[in-house]
């Protein structure tokens, strides 16, 4: 594909100060999403996955702080961006869908008065110009009854929908990246496909370049152009959707694999990692995924891995990766 990068991160570092310590959340990864494609990052719950899309967005927190790095849009390093440049970015060229819309969607406002905001703000719109503009948004994103959904609040309509509004108002001012940080968790799957389907048409569409974070591989295979694995505020390996899942080389992704039902294979159990993902304060010597991993030997207890290139824009860390299957 030889489209434009939009985004491009290198050797992104950010830390977390705690009373036992500083931990690094995440640990000197890089990635890139080009215009219309969809890169996902996956992993275990800690491994870094949202703290990443946090440090692109400009939104970590303290105790967090972005240590190190660049993080590029069109060239332009994010870290060097004052407050004021990087709200005016936000929401605007870069746009972010969070986990849960009851707790990002406020409930005192309207539905229009939410999405209008962002158009009034980023778009100079005024009040009529921007209540059009958000009921043609909750059009596009296949809510019924627009017009009326507009003058609702969020608990008067359901999870599907009030994820739908979420979608709406991120891509109210047409940017040309959209994070989805766990987009469709809390939702039954017959919304989530639903979901699925309406981001992946709107982000080929629109042309917008997506980060798609989750744990979930079956979103990945129906959503995503590339992958990139996450263990332990790393990167352990990246590939396109079809070689990732066909030929894995990391033994994290191949667990992880191994760990999806198959409809045409009868198994009495499926496939579990034993272990859990290591505490960042207390990380274990050698390739970090070595105490869960059933291939390791003296080796791997002892020397750190380095993502290597395995052809066809395929990488992984891991001193077994051509032994491993």
């Amino acid at each position: 594909m030889g489209a434009q990068k939009i985004l491009e991160v290198r050797d992104l570092q950010t830390n977390f100060k705690t009373e036992e310590g500083v931990v690094p959340s995440v640990n000197g990864i890089s990635l890139f999403v080009r215009k219309g494609e969809t890169l996902a990052i996956v992993g275990e719950s800690g491994c870094g996955k949202s703290v990443t899309s946090l440090s692109i967005m400009g939104l970590v927190a303290e105790p967090g702080k972005v240590v190190g790095g660049q993080i590029l849009f069109h060239g332009q390093d994010l870290l060097k961006m004052s407050k004021k440049d990087m709200r005016k970015l936000r929401g605007n060229q870069i746009s972010m869908i969070f986990q849960e819309p009851m707790t990002s969607l406020n409930p005192v406002f309207t539905i229009g008065n939410q999405i209008g905001e962002v158009i009034r703000i980023h778009q100079k719109a005024d009040k009529k110009e921007a209540r059009a503009k958000s009921i043609d948004m909750l059009r596009l994103v296949g809510l019924p009854h627009p017009d009326k959904v507009v003058d609702h609040f969020p608990h008067q309509i359901s999870g599907g929908m009030r994820q739908r509004v979420m979608i709406a108002m991120a891509l109210a001012c047409n940017p040309e990246l959209l994070i989805a940080d766990e987009p469709t968790t809390a939702l039954d799957v017959t919304i989530q496909a639903q979901i699925l389907e309406l981001m992946s048409k709107l982000g080929k569409e629109l042309d917008t370049g997506v980060i798609l974070i989750t744990h979930d591989l079956g979103v990945v295979a129906e959503m995503a152009d590339r992958v990139m694995v996450m263990y332990a505020g790393e990167v352990v390996e990246e590939a396109t959707v079809r070689d990732l899942f066909e030929h894995p080389k990391h033994p994290y992704t191949i667990g992880l694999l191994g760990s999806l039902p198959d409809i045409d294979e009868q198994r009495e159990e499926l496939d579990t990692i034993p272990g859990m993902v290591p505490n960042p304060l207390d990380m274990p010597s050698g390739c970090a995924f070595h105490p869960r991993c059933k291939w390791a030997d003296a080796q791997c207890k002892a020397v750190k891995p380095r993502l290597a290139h395995y052809g066809n824009d395929h990488y992984a860390s891991c001193l077994k990766a051509g032994e491993v299957h």
